[in-house]
Order: structure tokens, then C-alpha cells, then sequence
């Protein structure tokens, strides 16, 4: 995953200086249909019953991973093709922490469930 611009200054804040950094204190994760960057953007899924999915993180060595499956509501019309997701520090609106593309993007039609298996999500420092 990469971090994004807001999120890279708030650790850089709290590492090199003595100012006071924000910490998230919740996580959503948010579908994406287009592209997010590093300044936010792309496409949130929106309609269809979606709604960003609250997660919380299990840290071992330099890696988060979430420690439990994340499953959506069934979509109650087509999402389009997911192809990237998005961690936030809101259910809505917030700010974008971290987001990357998926190994492999889904289309999800009406009547689909996307689920992210426990441990598949994580976010590494090297």
C-alpha cells in the first residue's frame, strides 16, 4: 500500500519534530472503481447499498494486516469493477491513510458480496 500526502506529513510531524500529529483513532476501508493517488482521488464505489467497512489492524514486525474478514453488504445494484481500496480515517468523507490496487480486480453486479479475507490486507513500512 502507499500512504497518502496528508498522511505522510502527519507521520513526518510526529517523527522529526516536536509538533503534534493526529492520530486516527478508527479505519474505514473504501472501494475504489478508479484510481486513488497519492493527493486522494479516483472513483469510491457509491450506490448500490455500499458503504465503507470499519477494520481494525493486527501489527507484526513492520507489517499491519487486518485481523478479521471484512464482508460487504450484497449490493443491491452493480458496483462496476473494484480495482483498488482505500484506508480512511471516517465511514464518510475523512481522509485518505493508505490505499493500493488488488492483486486481482472484481466486478460486483447486483446480488454480490465482496469480501476481504482476514490477514489479506496489508500495509507494510520497509
Amino acid at each position: 500500500m502507499s500512504f497518502s500526502n496528508t498522511f505522510e506529513t502527519t507521520v513526518l510531524t510526529w517523527v522529526f519534530t516536536t509538533g503534534s500529529a493526529t492520530r486516527p483513532t478508527a479505519w474505514h476501508i473504501a472501494l475504489y472503481t478508479g484510481a486513488p493517488d497519492d493527493t486522494g482521488g479516483g472513483t469510491e464505489v457509491s450506490g448500490g447499498g455500499y458503504g465503507r467497512k470499519a477494520v481494525t489492524f493486527t501489527i507484526s514486525g513492520n507489517t499491519a494486516s487486518n485481523n478479521a474478514a471484512i464482508e460487504w453488504d450484497t449490493a443491491t445494484a452493480g458496483y462496476g469493477t473494484v480495482t483498488h481500496v482505500g484506508v480512511f480515517d471516517a465511514a464518510s468523507g475523512g481522509n485518505l491513510i493508505a490505499y493500493a490496487a488488488l492483486t486481482t480486480s472484481k466486478t460486483i453486479d447486483t446480488g454480490d458480496v465482496f469480501r476481504l479475507p482476514s490477514g489479506d490486507l496489508d500495509i507494510t513500512l520497509d
